[in-house]
């Protein structure tokens, strides 16, 4: 009797082992699909379901298919914590993946510390992770590291003083904050400092303002969707000759397509994929960029943006974490991400520290400019 109910009890022990094997690795995900910030959330979206085809196509990882449980927050912070906390709470997900703008971003960010999941933001503000969360990370570069990579090249062009514009999202207020922090550093003096509201369609009244300030050299544009194109189609109009530099929240071909002829000459910083044919051969990001970018635009028949790259970075983080792992439990794929050395993106190569939950420097973050409708990098 002893025999069978131990033997019955092993069986059972297998079954569920077995079961739990067969049970999907879950993948939640909140983002701006439709709204303000579409031009963000839908890449990023669509690059997500097709990598969690592509892995399972491969055999899934750990023995286990990926499942995506992804929502739809529109730009919305409020919804962005509703949706987290069914993903956290209902849909039992084993990691977070998302958050397409800084204010979906931050509403999130208690709830993933508190619940103790791995969260990776697709965001760009410098305070997702400054100070450091211990249960959030992000994949693009830093609001802070755009300042810092403009002025670099102001520097290089001998300019010195500069006006400043910029909307009034989160991410917008953000990099004008630490634009004006680390100006001092580069010794950038910013002699102009407008903005412009959420649904402003005509920027001309602060571009003027600038312009007419005596001694300003260049324009820098703190901002992201629809604003930028209208700030730089009002400069044009207003014969402004002096460079004007976007900020890598508008790094697509979306930009250019709504901005028009007025966006050429136009320089940002931005990450190599835009420009993935375009890297030398011997540029170690180059076949990662470029094998995104040809299975993307073969999959949707759509041009490649940086922001579907941030959410191909931040899958394969999660992705290689859960190997090194070798394990879903959510403490130990969060010491894996933490731990990730010389993994090579679409945004750069990744060293992560316990200081530092993005693992980004400033050599990876590309100066790009507009050339006949295309983005080229700067020599």
């Amino acid at each position: 009797m002893r025999t069978k109910l131990l033997a019955s009890l092993a069986a059972a022990l297998l079954f569920a082992g077995a079961a739990l094997a067969q049970e999907p690795i879950k993948i939640g995900a909140f983002l701006s699909v439709t709204g303000g910030a579409a031009f963000l959330g839908d890449p990023e979206q669509k690059t997500l379901e097709l990598y969690v085809e592509k892995l399972n196509a491969a055999g899934g990882v750990l023995g286990r298919k990926l499942q995506l449980v992804s929502y739809d927050s529109a730009g919305d912070a409020e919804k962005a914590r509703t949706f987290a906390k069914r993903l956290i709470e209902q849909d039992k997900v084993d990691v977070l993946v998302g958050g397409s703008t800084t204010g979906e971003t931050m509403a999130v960010v208690p709830l993933a510390e508190a619940a103790g999941i791995p969260f990776i933001s697709l965001a760009g503000a410098v305070v997702i992770i400054e100070p450091v969360k211990k249960w959030v990370f992000k994949t693009p570069h830093t609001d802070r590291m755009a300042c810092e990579r403009i002025f670099l090249d102001m520097r290089d062009r001998k300019i010195e003083r500069i006006g400043l514009i910029s909307g009034s999202g989160g991410f917008d207020k953000s990099m004008r904050a630490e634009c004006l922090k680390v100006a001092p550093t580069y010794k950038m003096q910013i002699v102009a400092d407008e903005a412009y509201g959420a649904g402003d369609t005509d920027m001309t009244a602060q571009l003027a303002k600038i312009k007419n300030t005596a001694g300003v050299q260049a324009v820098l544009n703190a901002g992201f969707g629809a604003g930028p194109a209208i700030v730089t189609k009002n400069f044009r109009q207003l014969a402004m000759n002096m460079p004007l530099y976007q900020s890598h929240g508008v790094a697509s071909k979306e930009f250019i397509k709504l901005a028009g002829s007025a966006a050429e000459g136009v320089r940002l910083p931005a990450a190599a994929v835009l420009v993935a044919e375009q890297l030398p051969a011997d540029d170690k990001q180059r076949p990662v960029a470029v094998a995104y970018m040809k299975a993307y635009e073969a999959r949707y028949k759509q041009e490649i943006s940086t922001f579907g790259g941030h959410a191909h970075d931040g899958l394969m983080l999660v992705v290689e974490a859960m190997k090194k792992a070798k394990s879903t439990d959510k403490a130990k794929v969060r010491d894996a991400i933490e731990a990730t050395k010389g993994y090579i993106g679409t945004g750069g190569v990744v060293n992560m520290t316990p200081a530092d939950h993005m693992g980004l420097d400033l050599t990876h973050f590309r100066m790009l400019e507009v050339r006949n409708g295309n983005w080229v990098p700067v020599k």
